[in-house]
């Protein structure tokens, strides 16, 4: 089954662009209640499995060892703005673990924070690894790997800490992975289905805490998540936005070149989309259209106009164009 138009763009009366991909809703069984496109369609996950590659970090008892909080669960999940909420968190948690920067694997980055950014330049300072929007991922898997008492070089395909994260990532998706790539931060990146995909994030949403060591790591992760959406993105951010804008009821994540998924715990259904163009605009907007769908989000929310339904103006505040649903799609 081929990709299908999500989203349009419509300038002047015209239809100027049209993002497809595919979409699935899955429920706790693992079963498709929804799809769009093809659900068995073969991606990479990218940051979107953040909360899949932390399992490990909680399964093994590391984080209780370590004595993890909330917050450094979040940056876990996180692929953050690289603001002083975030670096100063994971600095602090590097430290308890008496480690720093030059331990990260992740590679520097220029924050995108604005404040940060303006900072860094307005100095005589360069980014370093602690800003890499990744860099909470990353000292999840230094404190796995101290615990696991494994080697530094944690990001090798075949360390024990990708080990633990392949095999965590197939039992919960459901699916022997087909392979991976290295994704921006230099971990490998696990290939599954959105199918697969979808079904952990099923999975997550129905965890309980009576359910053994996975279901309540899988519980700490997404209550972690919507208690600190700030960490998780950051102030302008999509996830950060629609998460607040739920009240804490849903956990979402994005991941680059346009995957997005959402935790529904009160419905115990998962969503995974993929815009094939890679254009985030579309992701954000084809995930607030079926968040509005599941009835997570209410219709009438600013931030549905901010995502989906507000006019597109121009730099001189002129209303130009507007995104659409595409016919088909998430009701339209």
């Amino acid at each position: 089954m081929t990709a299908v138009p999500m989203i349009e763009l419509w300038r002047g009366g015209m239809l100027e662009s049209v993002h497809a991909g595919h979409a699935v809703v899955v429920d706790a069984q693992g079963a498709v209640v929804e799809a769009w496109g093809d659900p068995e369609a073969v991606i990479f996950p990218r940051s979107s499995c953040k909360m899949l590659q932390a399992l490990p970090l909680l399964e093994s008892g590391a984080a209780d060892a370590a004595g993890l909080g909330t917050r450094e669960l979040a940056l876990a999940c996180a692929s953050h703005n690289g603001a002083h909420i975030h670096t100063r968190g994971v600095t602090r948690w590097l430290g308890s673990l008496g480690l720093g920067e030059d331990d990260l694997r992740c590679g520097p980055q220029m924050p995108d924070d604005p404040e940060a950014r303006k900072e860094l330049m307005c100095s005589e300072d360069t980014p370093c690894q602690v800003h890499n929007n990744c860099s909470g991922k990353h000292a999840g898997f230094l404190t796995l790997g101290q615990h696991l008492g494994a080697g530094p070089e944690y990001v090798e395909p075949d360390h024990p800490v990708q080990r633990a994260v392949r095999a965590a990532f197939e039992e919960v998706t459901g699916e022997a992975s087909p392979g991976f790539g290295i994704d921006g931060c230099s971990a490998p990146n696990f290939a599954t289905s959105l199918h697969g995909l979808a079904r952990a994030m099923a999975r997550f949403a129905a965890a309980g805490a009576e359910g053994g060591a996975r279901d309540d790591a899988m519980v700490r992760l997404r209550e972690a998540m919507v208690a600190h959406p700030e960490l998780v993105a950051g102030e302008g951010r999509a996830c950060t936005n629609l998460m607040r804008a739920m009240g804490g009821k849903v956990a979402v994540k994005t991941g680059a070149e346009a995957v997005f998924v959402a935790i529904l715990p009160d419905a115990k259904r998962g969503i995974a989309l993929k815009i094939l163009d890679g254009g985030t605009r579309a992701s954000e907007a084809a995930i607030t259209a079926l968040l509005v769908r599941m009835g997570a989000l209410d219709a009438g929310h600013p931030v549905v106009g901010r995502y989906l339904s507000d006019p597109i103006r121009n730099r001189r505040g002129l209303s130009v164009g507007e995104l659409r649903l595409s016919p088909g799609f998430a009701g339209a």
